[in-house]
């Protein structure tokens, strides 16, 4: 890869980082995807893979979140019991 697009792919994720710390959420969506486009254009068969798997991550990345909705909301039914346990030995 030429230095030209590592100071591109650099520059662009760096301040993409930035511009998402300073709350500019737009800004740096713009500014990563032209880093981003830089290198698709160095790595053009992997990005296709990539693009052609992205349903499959997409289908993994719901399954794990359902699981910690799940997990989440079997915790805050336990806390629930709990507090309600706590409050019944106050009344004696």
């Amino acid at each position: 890869m030429e230095n030209w697009k590592q100071a591109a792919i650099a520059a662009s994720a760096g301040a993409a980082v930035i511009l998402l710390l300073k709350g500019r959420r737009p800004a740096a969506v713009l500014v990563g995807g032209i880093g981003i486009a830089v290198l698709a254009s160095e790595y053009p068969d992997r990005f296709e893979k990539f693009r052609e798997d992205l349903p499959s991550y997409i289908e993994k990345g719901t399954g794990l979140l359902d699981a910690a909705m799940r997990i989440g909301s079997k915790i805050g039914e336990l806390a629930e019991n709990r507090a309600h346990a706590f409050e019944s030995l106050g009344e004696y």
